[in-house]
């Protein structure tokens, strides 16, 4: 009797099994294709691509949208100009992220939950675009300035509760120790506190990584003259036009498609950010738990 009850257990279990594994390869489908989507238009023939878009393999295999994309001749100087706004952007935003997160989490900071509510507030309550583009433009005179690009998104201050909650679930000993031994508030947060943040820094440091890397919209408004790479590849999305005469053999084979332009435009923009994020996975990970268990 004993051994029926049992095998039945396990005959259910295995029946568990197989539906949480189709479930799994039901989610991991709906996930990987529209990426794959994605990458077979990009490499579709334009004139197959307008006939038929649901394929995650190209039909017509070519090279001729990426090749319409990197044809621009500043794309190498505005890939290195992202690059260097996102280095010099995440490495400053999470400098300056985690110095406010370490003062607001400081239990004897006498202002910590009124700076803490003004921050918030910002949140939901913005000054505008006009106000900024001012502020920007005409008091700070940083049109077309390098700093127009970091200073402006110094801190997110979603970014910066999330430090903080993170410093806050710190043992308090640790700091207080360092204290007594004669250290002050700089070298607590720079040999104690940090050291013991990576997971969520790398976090952080990825959110400004992605949000540097993928705007536009400043370069649009202040910084024509010094073009990113997601700029660069937003007017060459809106220059890529079809011509097409059914009697011209040539322009046929010369024509592009703007959604393929776009997809191809979308994988050169996503790549870089996927090479780099395996690497912070797992603390991106162990970030996004902060705050999930209290000791």
């Amino acid at each position: 009797m004993a051994n029926v009850k049992s095998n039945k257990i396990k005959s259910n279990d295995n029946i568990l099994d197989y539906i949480l594994l189709v479930v799994f390869i039901f989610l991991i489908i709906i996930t990987v294709y529209p990426f794959l989507n994605v990458l077979a238009i990009s490499l579709n023939d334009p004139i197959d691509t307008m006939r038929n878009i649901n394929f995650v393999i190209p039909r017509k295999f070519t090279w001729s949208n990426y090749a319409y994309v990197f044809r621009e001749n500043n794309l190498g100087q505005a890939f290195i100009l992202s690059v260097a706004r996102t280095l010099i952007g995440a490495g400053a935003g999470v400098i300056c992220t985690a110095m406010l997160a370490y003062v607001l989490s400081r239990k004897d900071f006498y202002f910590n939950k009124l700076f803490t509510t003004l921050f918030v507030i910002t949140m939901y309550v913005s000054g505008g675009l006009i106000p900024e583009y001012l502020l920007l433009m005409r008091d700070l005179k940083m049109g077309n300035n390098f700093l127009v690009y970091i200073i402006p998104g110094l801190i997110w201050v979603y970014n910066m509760i999330l430090v903080r909650s993170f410093i806050e679930g710190l043992p308090l000993a640790l700091q207080e120790a360092a204290r007594v031994d004669g250290a002050n508030d700089f070298i607590i947060w720079a040999r104690i506190v940090l050291p013991l943040c990576k997971p969520v820094l790398a976090t952080v440091a990825l959110f400004y990584a992605v949000g540097q890397w993928n705007a536009f919209m400043d370069t649009y408004l202040y910084a024509k003259e010094l073009p990113t790479l997601q700029y660069v590849l937003y007017e060459i999305m809106e220059k890529a036009t079809v011509k097409i005469d059914p009697h011209s053999a040539e322009q046929v084979k010369n024509s592009v498609s703007p959604l393929s332009v776009r997809m191809a435009v979308t994988i050169v923009a996503t790549v870089p950010i996927l090479i780099v994020y395996p690497f912070l996975q797992k603390y991106f990970v162990g970030g996004m738990t902060v705050g999930a268990v209290k000791d």
